[in-house]
Order: C-alpha cells, then structure tokens, then sequence
C-alpha cells in the first residue's frame, strides 16, 4: 500500500459519490481520465496502490485495485477474492430530450436522475463507498480473503477496455476468485448473457447507367440476395436452432441493422453497405452462422465476376463481444442467493465485460442497482432504494471475505 494523502476529501456515502461520478462526463468519445485519476486519487488517500492500463493513445485507462487480505501487512494475500466490475463510460446524450443537465444529478422524489445513473455509475459510487470500510477490516486482519475493484473504458463500444485490463492481471499473476459485475439489474442475479458480434458487408459492383443495366453489377441488389439469405438464416435459428427457454428471446438471433448504396436512380449502384448482428446464446458462437454466409457470399461473388472480374462481397468483422455462461459459476450463485435473499437466476439478451471474465477463467455474474430499461434513454434515472439494497448488498458480500 502506499502512503495516504489526506490533503483531499471525497465523498462519503453512496449518493454523494454517484453526483460526483455523474459530473464527470465520460460519454465514450470522450476520455475517462479525469474520474480515473480522482478515484485513483482516492484510493491512494486509503493506502491503496491502484494499478492503470491505457488504450493506445494515453487518452482513456482502466482502474485496478485490490484491499489485500490476511493478517501480514507485509505480505497481504492478493490473489483469490471478488471482483467488482464496473465501467467508467456512458452513452451519448446527443438528441435526447432531458428535463435537466444529464451531466448533473439530480434527486427528484425517490430517483436520481443523470446520465449513467443506472449504467453504471451507481455500482460504481456503492463500490467506491464500500472501500473504506474494506481497508479498515485489511488493518485489522480479519480479511480472509481480498476484495478488487476493477473500473473499465469503452464497455459501450465493443468492451474495449476490459481485456487489457485482464491481460495486465494474468502478467502480474493475479486470480480472483469471482467477480460481480454491477451492472443494472434491479438487484436481481444475472447468472448468463449472450454474446454479440457486429459485421459489415462491403458490396462492390459496376457502374452503369440504368437503361444498361447487362454492362453494371448491382451493388444493391446483391446486397438485398445476400440480406435475404441472412434472414432466412435467422428464421432457420428461431425454428430449429439450440434454445434456452431462461432468456426472454430463447434462441440465437440475426438482424440487418444499417443499409447505404447507390448514388442515383438512373445509375446501377457500384458500392452497397450494410451491418448486421449476431447475438448468440453462449452454447453457441459465430462458427454455426459464418461458414453458411461466406459460402453464400461466395456464390454471388461468382456470380458477379462473370461480368466484372473486379467486383466483389467482403465480409468485416466490427465487433465482437462474448457471451456470459453459467457453467462455473454454481457456487458464486449461492453465494449471491445468500446476499440477495432470492434463489431467482435470470439470463438477458444484453451484452456486459461478464463473458470477457468467465472467458478468463473468473465467474462472473451480474448484480447492480437500477433497471437495464433505464439505461441508454434520455432522464436516466436510479432509484434511491436501489442504491441502498446495493449498499446492503456489498457490506454483506464483505462480511463474507471475512470468512465468518
């Protein structure tokens, strides 16, 4: 640990923090620095050694820290223990219609309105009240095992940040037990979600003009076969595909998302681009849809080169983010059935850095105050009693770092 710095005060319980967190506007095209650095700042003010990793520019980092357990303050155990997972970035506000300053929270009745409020600034400002309270039992050795806190970059842009973060923890030998991410569920475990893979087809024809229509390759057109095939696909995979009856839609799903082409009526099209994606359950991946897809896409590619050899369908992968499983992870679940009072266990559609976790050996769930259908929208708000049972939540999940 290093050496406290009590120049500075923060904030001193949950809702304080939260106000503080939602005034720093970390919309994902924008760096996340100046929250890093305060909640870096603090951590050090306890005596702890938060650890960063930067994206390729410097402009954006992840947060690490870990309350060492045991009773060696020499040597605190680090490895094993929970996780607690956030991330730092939120989405635009652009176009939204807000009856206040997204970027300044704002209690009216029993919520608290802002941007991030739910996704997830209000885990986060929980965790950060949590730490305290977790140093002072490391002091006194009653930590059997540790407790990390784990704050990431450009989570809604493809989980961007999470696996440099991961990568850095393998250097350094670090194996957490667990990990909770805090995303919001109305403080409901969350125990599996599907993955997501974002692609886009680049359709490349040959101009013409349209009453010549022999002499041309119609972008459009063949974007609309290949469009036409991915829809039947996705019929193929509601009808007969592998199910899962605990998720609200229970089977894989394709959608065409984005269309552009075409410069003019009278002019056969030499460029079509589309995106589609792919959210898969997580006993299935990209390798039950790719090679039907590339096969098809190399049917039309033949198609079209009988009349221009140089025209062509390229397949580009955008994003890929994978699905949370709950294959190993029965005996955190209980754990959080005992600190939820519930024995529910519930799989979403949406997307969190829980699959980047599992898929580095860490099971994960999801438990965090506030609802999902909250996040994204314009007066995003929490609920007061959220952060509260979130509160309760965390200084029970400590108790039981205590080995008690």
């Amino acid at each position: 640990m290093t050496s406290p710095n009590h120049s500075l005060t923060y904030p001193r319980d949950s809702i304080a923090w939260l106000k503080c967190l939602i005034g720093l506007d970390t919309v994902s095209r924008h760096s996340n620095l100046a929250l890093i650095q305060q909640i870096q700042a603090y951590c050090e003010s306890l005596g702890l050694g938060p650890v960063l990793t930067f994206n390729e520019d410097n402009s954006k980092a992840n947060l690490f820290v870990t309350v060492g357990a045991g009773n060696d303050a020499q040597q605190p155990i680090i490895n094993g223990g929970i996780v607690l997972s956030g991330h730092t970035d939120v989405v635009l506000v652009d176009g939204q219609d807000w009856e206040s300053d997204p970027f300044e929270a704002v209690i009216r009745g029993d919520k608290l309105y802002g941007r991030g409020a739910c996704d997830m600034k209000g885990f986060i400002a929980c965790a950060l009240n949590l730490l305290p309270k977790a140093v002072a039992l490391s002091k006194q050795g009653v930590l059997a095992k540790p407790l990390h806190l784990a704050l990431s970059f450009d989570e809604e842009v493809g989980c961007l940040g999470a696996p440099l973060m991961l990568e850095e923890l393998k250097e350094r030998g670090i194996s957490p037990d667990y990990c909770i991410v805090g995303e919001p569920s109305s403080m409901k475990m969350v125990i599996a979600h599907k993955g997501i893979s974002v692609f886009r087809c680049s359709v490349h024809g040959k101009s013409a003009h349209s009453s010549l229509t022999p002499q041309g390759v119609n972008a459009i057109s063949y974007a609309a076969r290949l469009i036409g095939f991915i829809d039947d696909l996705a019929e193929q995979l509601a009808k007969n595909g592998p199910t899962d009856g605990a998720f609200d839609v229970p089977f894989s799903t394709l959608s065409v998302g984005t269309i552009e082409g075409g410069t003019a009526t009278n002019i056969v099209p030499n460029l079509c681009q589309f995106t589609f994606d792919y959210r898969n359950l997580p006993m299935m991946g990209t390798h039950d849809i790719l090679p039907a897809i590339e096969q098809k896409i190399s049917e039309l590619n033949q198609q079209m080169q009988q009349v221009d050899s140089q025209s062509g369908i390229q397949l580009e992968q955008l994003e890929s983010v994978p699905a949370m499983t709950d294959s190993d992870s029965a005996a955190l679940q209980q754990l959080i059935v005992g600190l939820v009072g519930a024995a529910a266990r519930h799989k979403v559609a949406y997307a969190t850095e829980g699959g980047q976790f599992t898929n580095a050996g860490i099971p994960t769930v999801i438990c965090g105050p506030g609802s999902i259908e909250q996040a994204h929208k314009a007066n995003e708000f929490v609920a007061l009693d959220q952060l509260t049972k979130c509160d309760m939540f965390l200084d029970k999940l400590l108790l039981s770092l205590q080995g008690k």
